[in-house]
């Protein structure tokens, strides 16, 4: 028989949204097509348009409107041999106050030989105490590309709300041939906002990037720094183990945003998905 669970508790879990989506896509003579398609509790995934030079788009809709601590979702997409697939989201998420609960996301991304896949989510809104602990996994064949785009965003400055406080712990790992070629684990804990105000951090900013592209060359890093004069923030970037890894700090989401569209635009030849110009 199993145990009654007390009635808060019971209560709190019968509250958590929950989703998962999996997504696999497959190249074929008209372009890149879906496979097979999953989707499970609040998340759902919709191709809103033909296949664009050969890619797929999808776009990840989470119908419970955000997310809170104790809610987890599950995403995991797989990119066939010789394949295009670009995925994002429908609008900004956002990570919204916690009780004690992590609101957990993992992501799991597979890249066979010759595929090409482009994680660009819009980006993600953080609000005060929230808890967040996300995991990004990237599995390549060695002749797979990728790039990942992530943007988190500190508080909605424009709405006059400020993040003080909480929790972030953002884990990716990334392999190719089955060997690790890029692993980085990013934790914030407690007094965010003093953390970032830091010269060494993020010299007062409240939004910050990573992108990154694998392979990549000098000739990618350069196609970046051409447009470095146009951006409103902080801009970093480096080519290390075939990969290429750009970092970027603004003072607000609206500047991280069109500073993003520039480095990846330079980046990749995989088109930037239309709801991001929106």
């Amino acid at each position: 028989m199993l145990a009654k669970l007390p009635a808060d508790t019971a209560t709190f879990a019968g509250n958590r949204a929950v989703g998962r989506i999996e997504l696999s896509v497959a190249a074929e003579a008209r372009g890149s097509s879906r496979r097979r398609v999953c989707e499970a509790g609040s998340l759902r995934v919709r191709f809103p348009n033909v296949a664009r030079g050969g890619a797929l788009d999808a776009v990840i809709i989470n119908t419970a409107g955000g997310m809170a601590g104790g809610d987890r979702f599950d995403l995991d997409f797989d990119v066939g041999t010789g394949a295009r697939l670009t995925v994002s989201t429908a609008a900004a998420e956002k990570i919204y106050r916690s009780l004690g609960p992590d609101t957990i996301v993992n992501v799991r991304l597979t890249a066979g030989a010759g595929a090409t896949l482009a994680w660009l989510p819009q980006e993600t809104i953080l609000f005060d105490r929230m808890r967040l602990r996300r995991t990004i996994e990237a599995d390549l064949s060695p002749d797979a590309q990728l790039i990942i785009a992530e943007m988190l965003v500190f508080g909605r400055s424009a709405m006059g709300e400020t993040l003080v406080q909480g929790q972030l712990f953002d884990r990716w790992r990334i392999r190719a041939g089955g060997t690790l070629v890029f692993a980085e684990s990013l934790r914030l804990d407690g007094a965010i906002a003093e953390s970032l105000a830091q010269r060494a951090a993020a010299g007062g900013g409240c939004a910050i990037a990573s992108v990154l592209k694998f392979p990549a060359s000098e000739a990618d890093i350069a196609a970046v720094r051409q447009k470095e004069s146009s951006f409103a923030g902080e801009f970093g970037i480096s080519c290390f183990n075939g990969l290429a890894l750009a970092r970027l700090v603004a003072a607000d989401g609206a500047a991280l945003r069109r500073d993003l569209i520039g480095v990846v635009t330079a980046l990749g030849d995989m088109p930037l998905p239309r709801l991001w110009l929106n």
